[in-house]
């Protein structure tokens, strides 16, 4: 007999996640704002920011000293709690972020600039260099602090910690989230 306790969205919920956006987690202040490249579908349908269950934002997170704790994607709302907020640099959902043209990108950047100008965080984490590089227009960049602010509020360009990226292992993106949280206390 089949198990019939569902744990998560169905097929069909997730392709009718396709395009559609989730809510920021953003209040004024914050000494981080963490952003995305997108939501992908599972955080579309469920509505919480890096809700795949590879993807290595949340341990990054607690590991670096972030959190005291190790938070699930449902708990983002505690975020705000510790000074940290949540965003994405395009707000359309899909099922790869490969998905996304350069023009979409670059006009994520100038939204994100206009959020930041508007919510003030001491700094910025763009989690995910292809997509600073391309939205932002700095081909070379790398990952760490940038020179550009936004304002007042420090740039930070961290790699993706989607699970699909094997060139960061967690202890390295912990390491460098660790950095981060350094340069902003």
């Amino acid at each position: 007999m089949p198990h019939t306790d569902r744990v998560g969205p169905t097929k069909a919920e997730l392709a009718a996640a396709y395009g559609s956006t989730i809510p920021d987690v953003v209040a004024p202040g914050l000494d981080v704002l963490f952003c995305g490249i997108n939501p992908g579908l599972l955080s579309a349908a469920t509505g919480h920011h890096f809700a795949r269950p590879g993807n290595r934002f949340w341990p990054a997170l607690h590991l670096s000293g972030f959190t005291p704790v190790q938070l699930r994607p449902d708990q983002q709302r505690a975020l705000l709690d510790h000074g940290l907020g949540i965003t994405n640099m395009v707000a359309r959902a899909t099922a790869r972020a490969e998905e996304l043209s350069a023009d979409e990108l670059r006009a994520g950047g100038a939204v994100l600039t206009d959020l930041v100008r508007g919510v003030r965080p001491k700094a910025l984490a763009v989690v995910g260099l292809g997509a600073y590089r391309t939205a932002f227009g700095q081909p070379k960049a790398g990952v760490g602090a940038r020179p550009e602010r936004i304002g007042d509020t420090l740039v930070w360009v961290l790699p993706n910690p989607s699970g699909l990226n094997a060139h960061w292992q967690l202890p390295e993106l912990a390491a460098e989230f660790a950095r981060l949280r350094s340069a902003v206390s």
